[in-house]
């Protein structure tokens, strides 16, 4: 369901829209109990239905929150709101509404690289500044035994500090060779080698 200005996810009031994909929206939002903005990405529930599913996608969530490092934006929460304020007009309880899940991030401010790219050609010392910070999130990621699988300008943010950042890691899939990769079989937004049924690749 598609939310509106000013509704709220528990503690997280939405201010607008950011963007949407086949994993997900995602909103700006201010955090009221800590007030600051963050972005908020609500998961299609055909991946999030379920029990087994639902354990899968905490696991996952738990496993992309781990990855601490400047240059991956980071994962503040999952939550699911309580149908009866998902209203922004009414604090009644809202008429067969059901639970959302989400999760919270770090709001990144600033232009994409894709967004870079469009507006011409950027120079040598500036593309290898850029390269280096993805590669060192990169690195982080693939030593906890996570492959990005998505990486393209439209997720790389690039601050007005000159900090770049890596985000969604929501196709990421866990690398077979890692001691430390929980068992991701049939999960609904990560997968370990081989073809499964439902699984995203």
């Amino acid at each position: 369901m598609a939310l509106t200005t000013g509704c709220r996810l528990g503690t997280h009031e939405i201010i607008g829209l950011l963007g949407a994909g086949g994993m997900g929206e995602v909103y700006r939002a201010l955090d009221t109990k800590l007030n600051r903005q963050v972005a908020i990405k609500v998961l299609p529930e055909a991946y999030t239905s379920g029990a087994d599913r639902v354990s899968r996608f905490h696991r996952e969530a738990q496993a992309v929150a781990a990855l601490n490092h400047p240059n991956i934006a980071a994962t503040y929460d999952l939550a699911e709101s309580d149908p009866s304020t998902h209203s922004a007009s009414s604090g009644q309880p809202g008429s067969g509404q059901a639970a959302i899940k989400y999760l919270v991030l770090e709001l990144i401010e600033g232009d994409t690289l894709a967004d870079r790219i469009r507006r011409g050609a950027i120079p040598i010392d500036e593309t290898l500044t850029i390269v280096k910070q993805i590669l060192e999130g990169l690195e982080v990621a693939h030593e906890k035994g996570i492959c990005h699988r998505d990486l393209k300008p439209a997720n790389i943010k690039l601050t007005a500090e000159g900090v770049v950042k890596v985000l969604d890691f929501g196709l990421a899939k866990f690398l077979q060779s890692s001691p430390s990769a929980p068992n991701m079989t049939n999960s609904p937004t990560m997968s370990v080698a081989g073809t499964y049924p439902g699984v995203i690749r």
